[in-house]
């Protein structure tokens, strides 16, 4: 019954009609209404929904047995996963542990990189520098590292509070260097902030290698990434990408990592890597970190669903799904439309300003001015309010505060890796329709409309 009085615990007083059912890009509500998910949920469906092999591997497992503690049992759901999870990733990447969920990779990095850390006779490295704005997870150790103030500023007092440096945001900046230069600038203040607080103290830098909620698809020029990493090796501080959103194929490689030639130390993943078939995350580090760790004693951390058999299943049908459809090439290709596509609109609304992203993980924000890119007033809600208007048009998709989560607009868009050419057409024209209907309660200007 939908009118029933709910015993949840809602995040907000506007719960969304229940859920029916899904079909490839496409999820149904019990009014039998359709809507396009072009954010794949929080960016996780990856391979889209009710894909019959994902299903049948889960039951088959289901059909054998549903739990297996790993310190009583190896599962080969976990092994066969682990396997192929290295076979994906870069050179040196090597060692996997399994968790249930993003936050859950965050904390596990950290605590990693903190013990591997004692076994080097470094007990003075504690400090993880991230970026701001950011986001990590909702855990207080991930929350600690994320730079986003509604979300973490009613707990500041519980935390340690870690150092951070600027997100790089070039698209905002209003000076005579050359992209290439910026990207170079702001790697610098790593090495900056590393040196104010002490090398000795700096235990490892957290970074999204494409920004995801908090920054909306931010992609720093490439000469960031190669000089982030030199300066990590310089001073021995560790380089953790936090790849929960970016991997599994999202940015048109498994790891986004791979787009600039990077091995980071440890690498975080969940989201499209159970692909919203079970509640699934790992790290991947390489056997010089994890190898020490084994032999002081033995990683001490862990979950009761870590390498769940299930959710192993669903993990590894996501990945063999991905190879055998060539899913990842197709969010490269795809990716290509898309952004072009977004581009475009441009034209048409002068209050999008920036357009930026890889490969299906993309964003668009507004502005009130594009010369100096001022955020429209904050009074305006603009990045809920189109939210609604296109959820109202059936088309799904995700916005933040831009600015710290203060001011400032961004719309991910980022549908699952089997869309087509059309589909993202489809999804267009429903973008269209709400960005008029924004533009019509708010007076804000279009290019020929009436």
């Amino acid at each position: 019954m939908t009118d029933a009085p709910s015993y949840l615990f809602y995040q907000s007083r506007n719960p969304r009609p229940f859920l029916d059912r899904g079909e490839g890009i496409y999820l149904f509500d019990e009014a039998g209404k359709r809507y396009i998910d072009g954010s794949s949920g929080a960016m996780v469906s990856n391979i889209g929904h009710s894909n019959p092999r994902v299903l049948a591997k889960i039951k088959a497992q289901m059909d054998k047995a549903t739990f297996g503690y790993r310190l009583h049992f190896r599962t080969h759901p976990s092994e066969d996963l682990a396997a192929k999870t290295v076979a994906m990733t870069p050179e040196g990447l090597d060692r996997v542990f399994f968790v249930s969920g993003g936050s859950e990779a965050v904390e596990s990095a950290l605590k990693l990189a903190r013990q591997y850390a004692l076994t080097q006779r470094q007990g003075s490295r504690s400090k993880v520098i991230s970026r701001f704005p950011s986001y990590h997870g909702c855990t207080f150790g991930a929350l600690d590292l994320t730079g986003y103030d509604p979300l973490r500023a009613p707990f500041d007092p519980m935390m340690k509070g870690m150092p951070s440096i600027p997100a790089p945001a070039t698209y905002l900046d209003r000076d005579n260097l050359s992209e290439e230069a910026r990207g170079l600038k702001y790697a610098e203040m790593l090495r900056d902030k590393i040196i104010e607080e002490g090398p000795e103290t700096v235990l490892a830098f957290l970074m999204e290698p494409v920004g995801g909620a908090s920054t909306g698809a931010l992609v720093a020029p490439d000469s960031y990434y190669g000089r982030i990493r030199e300066i990590c090796d310089e001073f021995g501080v560790l380089l953790i990408y936090d790849e929960v959103m970016t991997g599994a194929g999202r940015t048109g490689k498994f790891l986004a990592a791979e787009h600039w030639g990077i091995t980071p130390d440890i690498v975080a993943l969940s989201k499209g890597f159970g692909a919203g078939y079970a509640p699934l995350g790992a790290i991947v580090a390489g056997a010089r970190l994890v190898e020490p760790v084994l032999n002081a004693g033995g990683f001490l951390h862990g979950f009761t669903y870590a390498g769940n058999p299930l959710a192993c299943s669903a993990g590894l049908a996501v990945l063999e799904e991905m190879e055998d459809q060539g899913l990842i090439e197709n969010a490269a290709k795809m990716g290509e439309v898309l952004m072009a596509r977004l581009r475009g609109l441009m034209a048409r609304y002068p209050f999008i300003g920036d357009v930026r992203g890889k490969g299906l993980l993309t964003a668009f924000e507004f502005v009130s001015d594009r010369e100096t890119m001022e955020p429209l007033p904050p009074s305006l809600e603009a990045h809920a309010r189109l939210v609604e208007l296109a959820y109202e048009r059936g088309l799904i998709i995700y916005s933040r505060r831009t600015r710290g989560g203060t001011a400032g607009d961004h719309f991910l868009l980022a549908p699952p890796l089997i869309i087509t050419e059309a589909q993202i057409d489809e999804m267009m024209t429903i973008l269209c329709a709400a960005l008029d209907a924004f533009a019509s309660e708010t007076g804000l200007h279009v290019e020929g409309a009436r």
